[in-house]
C-alpha cells in the first residue's frame, strides 16, 4: 500500500488542524492505520491508531482527548485531527500501515507516507 500525508501547516497554539493520510495500491480495509510523529532531534513517536473495523482506537497518553483518528474506508482515507495544539507537538507526522493489529511500535508497521509538518507557534 502507497500512503501520502497531507494537511501540516502553521499554527498557532491552541488553534486546529486535520491531517490527511491518502491510501493507494491494496484494499485499505485489509489494513491498521497509526499516525506518528518526529520532532528534531527526537525519535518517532507513536500517535494513534485505528483498526481494521474503524470501531476502536488507541492513543498516546500526550494526545489523549486533543486528537481523534478516523478513517473513511470510502475515500480510503484516514484522518488525524488536532486541536488545542501545543508548541510541544511541532514534528514531523507520519501516517503508516500494517495488517492484523493496532500496535505502537514503529518497526510494527510495513509502510509509510513521507511526513507532514505541523509547526506550532507560542
Amino acid at each position: 500500500v502507497q500512503l501520502q500525508a497531507s494537511g501540516g501547516g502553521l499554527v498557532q497554539a491552541g488553534g486546529s488542524l486535520r491531517l490527511s493520510c491518502a491510501a493507494s495500491g491494496r484494499t485499505f480495509s485489509n489494513y491498521v492505520m497509526g499516525w506518528f510523529r518526529q520532532a528534531p532531534g527526537k525519535e518517532r513517536e507513536f500517535v494513534a491508531a485505528i483498526s481494521l473495523s474503524e470501531w476502536n482506537t488507541v492513543y498516546a497518553d500526550s494526545v489523549k482527548g486533543r486528537f481523534t483518528i478516523s478513517r473513511a474506508s470510502a475515500r480510503n482515507t484516514v484522518y488525524l485531527q488536532i486541536n488545542s495544539l501545543k508548541p510541544e507537538d511541532t514534528a514531523v507526522y507520519y501516517c503508516a500501515a500494517r495488517r492484523d493489529t493496532m500496535q505502537s511500535a514503529p518497526e510494527l508497521y510495513n509502510a509509510w507516507g513521507q511526513g507532514t509538518l505541523v509547526t506550532v507557534s507560542s
